[in-house]
Parts: structure tokens; C-alpha cells; sequence
């Protein structure tokens, strides 16, 4: 037995399976370090210089795409090991040894499982973060290497799935008007359900409300053109939560500073810490704004009109801060107040800016979107007026006299709004 395992082609399948424990090890850990990054660590990755952090970023973009790359290489590899391990083991009982053959098939077994596994995976999800920025490059190169395989198994796949499996349909789709009864209709009064089902309705909610309706409009958001310096900023207070960088030449936002991961600002060149926007048109639904928020890792989306011209900004806690308030609105979150205020039981003042789906709920009545697609207080002035309104200008919404108040600017105006009689709406 000693000289079977002295043999040079013994010798060399012995190295070949060690190299290869070691490539299991390698991609197993490589999977749990990437996949094991909280939205956080990789927002952290995002706003770093180090090339090995930018490639992290980039292959989790596609995480199909490289949870694929990283199975098909490690099965490889395991399969490859184990053949190794078979040669080993027939020359073992072909000299005569059975218990040794039968002893180092165990044996690899075990040192696959604890090193090609599980202790790589157990200390990755420890060391995520080193790791991950120490594996970039090769595991990059890896995926690289197996994309122009990715199609022929991409097309055997599906045959095996239409020879296998023809029978196998798409479920009905299930309305998110279906979900919103079912909630109406489940029981229980007390206060916990009640705040679920509202979260629940805010949720569903996302997949019918427009981009618009939650985004920060222009102004109400601090925007610098680049190069940004700290000293630029000295005149006016600094925002709470993003610096939105602009082109240098027109309003095209190309970046978000998230000031909140900052405790120090760097004096110089603030843009090199901004991190990736996307842009998105203002009629696009919320539900799918918080998707590419979430798959990009990004916390802030532009929005732009039908002419590419940035309108507003949305944040990934707009959107959550929608889902899970009781009342959420655009206004409030702007204003830092509540936008409607009520003066009696038929009359209440309101901000220009308040959307109409919040002016409903206020008033207890059925929200009906506007047959033009406004869904601002002061869309309603502009369709109707079709001009900038001024102080006494009066428009008709609904059951209700609007009129306008008070001016502070051409975009932020104050609204009074009074329930009309019968009698007023007849002789209207």
C-alpha cells in the first residue's frame, strides 16, 4: 500500500485533489461572502475607490448570473475531486486493499464536506466583507469564463423542461384589487391588525400609485452642480439625509450623497462620495421604483418628464416611510407639518403640493383619480387655469371650492378649500 501511494501518477492525482479541495473551498466561501452582504455593506462597497469593492458591486447586479457561474464551477469541481477519488480508490482495491479503499473514500467524503464546505462557508459568513474584496478578481474572471456557456445551458434547461414537464401552466394572476378585499375581509378589530392591513393596503398600493405622487419636487431638495466643495455650502444649511449632485452643465442629477453615513464631510470634492442614481419617468409605479432601488443597491431615483428634464427625487425611505404610515403623504414628509388643515367642519387650508389621493383620505371621501393624470392640489390649478395661479384665483374639485390663499412661491402656494352645498353646486 506505502508504494501505491509513493507511485508518481498516485502522487499527482493526490496533489490534483488537494488543488481542487481547495477551488471547492474557494467558491463555496465566495458564495456566502457575496450573497451574505447586507444592502448596507454594499452600499458601503458603492461609495469606496478600491477596484475590488467596484467589482463586488458590479457582479451582484446580476446575481443570477453569477450564483449560476459560481455552481457550475463548483460542481466541477466536486465531481472532479470524487473522480480523482475513485482512480485512488479502484488502484487501492485492485493492489488488494479493500478496508483502505473503503477508509480513504470516507475520508474524502468528510474533507469535503468540512473543507470544501462547511468550514468555508461558516468562516465566510464571518469574514464577508474581507473576503468578498479578496475573491473579486479571480471569481470575476470565473464568471467571465462561463458566460459563453450560459446560453447552451440556458437552452437545455428549457428543452428538458417542455420534454419533462409540458404540462406545467402559469398560475392565474391574482389582482392586487383581489388582495386589497381579502384584506378588508379578514377578521379582527383590535389595533395591532388594524395597523397590519393598513401597511398592507400601503403596500398594495404601490403597484397603483405613480412615482409622482411620492417624489420630492424640484426645490423642495438641496441640488449642487459639480465639483462640490464644503466651503460652497457655507451659506446654507446642509440637508439632513442626501446632497443631490448635478451635471455641471444643466440639471441632470448624476449622483446622491447619503450625508447620513458620513460623521466627517471631506472639504473638497464631495461629488467622489456620491453614489449611483437611477432614472425612472414620473409615471412609472412606485412598486417598481422600490425594485430597482433594491436590485441596484441604491437608495435614491430621479424622476424625469416625458422630455427627459429632471422633475424630483425619490429616496428608498420615501417610499418606505409610504408604506408603512398611517397617512402617508409627499407634503408632510416636505413640509416637516401636516399639509391640510382644518378651520371648521366644511372648510380646511391646504398646501399646494398635497397630493389628491391624501386630500381625499382627509376629507373621508372616495379618492378618484383625475381623468388628466394630475394628482397634485396645485396639478388642479395648473390643468384648469392652464397658468401659474395666483392669490383668489378659484377652481372646482369634486364637491369642493378651492381657492388660492396664500402665495409663497410660483410652486408652493396655500389653498382654501370649502365643501359646497346643494344649493351652491346648482347655481355653480
Amino acid at each position: 500500500m506505502q508504494a501505491l501511494l509513493l507511485n508518481p501518477d498516485t502522487f499527482l492525482l493526490m496533489s490534483a485533489m488537494l488543488c481542487l479541495l481547495i477551488g471547492s473551498a474557494f467558491f463555496s466561501a465566495s458564495e456566502t461572502a457575496f450573497f451574505f452582504l447586507s444592502t448596507e455593506e454594499i452600499k458601503a462597497f458603492q461609495q469606496n475607490d478600491r477596484p475590488s469593492e467596484r467589482i463586488v458591486v458590479g457582479l451582484l447586479k446580476e446575481p443570477d448570473r453569477l450564483l449560476t457561474a459560481i455552481l457550475f464551477w463548483n460542481l466541477l469541481i466536486n465531481l472532479t475531486f470524487f473522480a480523482c477519488g475513485v482512480v485512488i480508490s479502484g488502484k487501492l482495491v485492485s493492489s488488494g486493499n479493500n478496508a483502505a479503499a473503503g477508509l480513504f473514500g470516507i475520508l474524502n467524503l468528510s474533507l469535503m464536506i468540512v473543507f470544501g464546505e462547511v468550514g468555508p462557508k461558516s468562516s465566510a459568513v464571518m469574514f464577508r466583507q474581507p473576503l468578498a474584496r479578496l475573491v473579486s478578481f479571480p471569481l470575476a474572471f470565473a464568471v467571465k469564463l462561463f458566460d459563453p456557456l450560459a446560453p447552451t445551458f440556458e437552452s437545455v434547461t428549457r428543452s428538458l423542461r417542455r420534454v419533462f414537464w409540458p404540462e406545467i401552466k402559469r398560475e392565474q394572476y391574482l389582482h392586487p384589487e383581489d388582495l386589497e378585499q381579502a384584506i378588508k375581509n379578514s377578521a379582527g378589530n383590535n389595533s395591532v391588525l388594524r395597523q397590519e392591513r393598513l401597511v398592507l393596503h400601503n403596500i398594495l398600493d404601490l403597484s397603483e400609485i405613480p412615482v409622482e405622487e411620492v417624489m420630492r419636487p424640484r426645490g423642495t431638495y438641496r441640488a449642487v452642480a459639480a465639483p462640490v466643495h464644503l466651503s460652497d455650502l457655507a451659506d446654507t444649511p446642509i440637508p439632513a439625509d442626501y446632497l443631490v449632485i448635478l451635471a455641471e452643465e444643466g440639471d441632470n442629477v448624476i449622483g446622491a450623497v447619503p450625508l447620513a453615513s458620513f460623521t466627517v464631510l471631506a472639504k473638497n470634492n464631495l461629488e467622489n462620495a456620491a453614489e449611483e442614481v437611477i432614472h425612472i419617468p414620473w409615471c412609472a409605479p412606485v412598486a417598481q421604483v422600490l425594485q430597482r432601488l433594491e436590485d441596484a443597491a441604491l437608495s435614491l431615483a430621479s424622476v424625469v418628464n416625458e422630455f427627459g428634464e429632471t422633475i424630483g427625487v425619490v429616496t428608498y425611505e420615501d417610499i418606505v416611510d409610504s408604506i408603512l404610515s398611517a397617512e402617508p403623504s409627499r407634503a408632510r414628509r416636505v413640509l416637516q407639518r401636516d399639509p391640510v388643515q382644518s378651520k371648521d367642519a366644511n372648510t380646511w387650508h391646504v398646501d399646494g403640493m398635497t397630493s389628491l389621493r391624501y386630500l381625499s383620505r382627509r376629507l373621508d371621501i372616495d379618492f378618484e383619480p383625475e381623468v388628466d393624470g394630475q394628482v397634485t392640489v396645485a396639478g388642479v390649478f395648473h390643468q384648469q387655469l392652464q397658468r401659474i395661479p395666483e392669490v383668489g384665483d378659484r377652481c372646482q374639485w369634486q364637491n369642493f371650492e378651492l381657492s388660492v390663499l396664500e402665495q409663497t412661491s410660483r410652486q408652493q402656494f396655500v389653498v382654501h378649500v370649502t365643501l359646497q352645498s346643494s344649493a351652491d353646486q346648482k347655481g355653480s
